[in-house]
């Protein structure tokens, strides 16, 4: 165990920005997609990889508690903790990778939205049952009967009417001046970080990445191999003169700034001049992940990062505003990077289904999206304030709620001495998809909490008998703790 995943010449990294427990997350999870630990095989016991390693158990433990929540451990008791056997049925990734990899991580094992059927309180989703099914039937039907070029092969970079659409949007919505080339269609937000990735991120390149961040950016980036460097949120956005402390020379900062990840901050005026002043200074380049903007309540939208540099590289993406069963984000790149995104997309990439790009076309020229996200704006704000009263009602002052100014999401603050995790993982088993906000968090202490989804809560009632029924189920833990 020690030599093949832990060797002498490969010691943890004492000094370095990633913490000391993600360093053995990323090891036992090379091993495991490696073969070196395989399915169903017991792992040492905390006192035994401790003494080791010569870390703290505590150390230990927060590593093993991560991977028990994202699937890849599986606790027996007195018998030990062992690889789930489940991965045996997991594909192994093709020989062949695009990036050289540290970490082939798969994803679907942490991503609840890799779930065929959504959890209670699920992140990341819209309201399922207010999509406009009958509608986009009409759409669909109009395009296969009038369009069969659209049954076609798709461009690299984008359907050019969507293109066309996308950049008018943008210049109304969020100031960004852009031009329909500086678009790119991609699979997702995961597509366009990719596409990234591919063109314009080297092997070993530092990228600032907020703390606490969405955990798809960070197995995204250790694929690509980047030097990620953790730099903590507070009230302000990320704290960019810690950044400037931390890695002076790095070559990105991929951040949320309009609602953070998880924490719903808004980066401040002063933190964004010296974001963008660090950019230029050091010729690096910002990835804005605009992903929920489009759902602001009770403020307006400010002007995008994107359209006050041209140091940005700006993702905006439709599984919010719509359904992430579209697998369709849009990436615009700033001109003077152009030719490299354009080399890069023909050579890698495949392109969107064509006609869901031409549907969503129509969906947006013909003014259904506009008048889509005013209904929705106020569906959700009443959704928010609907989950927030039954959580009160039921839990009282153990969560304390931050409202946020947008999104899909809350956070519930808990006390410090409340075990996130294991309230998250408890409510998992019964069918909860909310997530501990200290699981979102690579090095900074960000406190305690659990994060709740709220669009697909329809009615007072259900969201009254859903809180009742998470009572329920944490109490096991709450009893156990005593």
């Amino acid at each position: 165990m020690k030599t093949a995943i832990f060797p002498a010449n490969k010691p943890l990294q004492h000094n370095s920005p990633l913490p000391l427990y993600h360093q053995i997350y990323q090891r036992l999870i090379q091993a495991i997609n490696q073969g070196i630990l395989k399915p169903g095989q017991r792992i040492p016991s905390i006192r035994t990889l401790s003494s080791e390693l010569h870390v703290s158990r505590s150390t230990v433990e927060s590593a093993y508690t991560r991977l028990l929540e994202e699937g890849y451990l599986e606790a027996r008791g007195q018998a030990g903790t062992v690889v789930s056997p489940r991965l045996a049925d997991t594909p192994s990734p093709p020989a062949t990778q695009i990036f050289p990899v540290s970490d082939k991580t798969d994803l679907s094992l942490f991503d609840s939205a890799a779930l065929t059927q959504p959890l209670t309180y699920q992140l990341g989703l819209p309201a399922l049952d207010l999509f406009p099914r009958k509608l986009w039937n009409t759409l669909t039907a109009k395009q296969i009967r009038l369009q069969s070029r659209h049954m076609s092969y798709p461009q690299s970079a984008g359907y050019p009417p969507l293109r066309e659409t996308i950049a008018a949007y943008l210049q109304l919505s969020r100031g960004i001046n852009c031009t329909p080339q500086q678009v790119f269609i991609t699979a997702g937000y995961r597509g366009a970080l990719s596409l990234i990735g591919r063109a314009v991120l080297k092997q070993q390149d530092q990228v600032w990445l907020e703390d606490p961040c969405f955990p798809p950016s960070y197995h995204l980036l250790t694929q690509m191999s980047a030097e990620i460097v953790p730099v903590p949120v507070d009230q302000n956005g990320i704290n960019v003169a810690t950044g400037k402390t931390l890695a002076p020379n790095a070559r990105f900062a991929l951040i949320t700034p309009a609602h953070q990840s998880p924490l719903g901050v808004t980066l401040s005026m002063a933190r964004k001049q010296a974001l963008l002043a660090w950019a230029e200074q050091n010729r690096a380049l910002i990835i804005e992940d605009d992903y929920d903007s489009e759902f602001l309540y009770d403020h307006r939208r400010k002007p995008a990062l994107a359209s006050l540099s041209n140091n940005v590289l700006y993702i905006g993406t439709f599984s919010k505003v719509l359904t992430p069963a579209l697998r369709l984000a849009y990436l615009v790149v700033p001109p003077n990077l152009l030719s490299h995104f354009n080399t890069t997309c023909h050579a890698w990439h495949d392109g969107c289904p064509l006609l869901q790009q031409a549907i969503v076309t129509d969906f947006m020229q013909e003014g259904h999206f506009s008048r889509h996200l005013r209904k929705m704006r106020a569906i959700y704000a009443k959704r928010r304030q609907m989950v927030i009263e039954s959580l009160d009602q039921v839990f009282g002052s153990r969560f304390k709620f931050d409202i946020p100014i947008g999104g899909l999401h809350l956070l519930a603050k808990l006390a410090q001495h409340e075990d996130d995790a294991a309230l998250a993982q408890q409510a998992r088993k019964y069918g909860f998809g909310i997530a501990a906000l200290s699981s979102r968090s690579l090095n900074a202490d960000c406190g305690k909490g659990l994060l709740f989804g709220f669009a697909n809560e329809p009615t007072p009632e259900t969201a009254l008998n859903h809180a009742k029924d998470l009572q329920k189920c944490l109490l096991q833990v709450t009893d156990a703790s005593r």
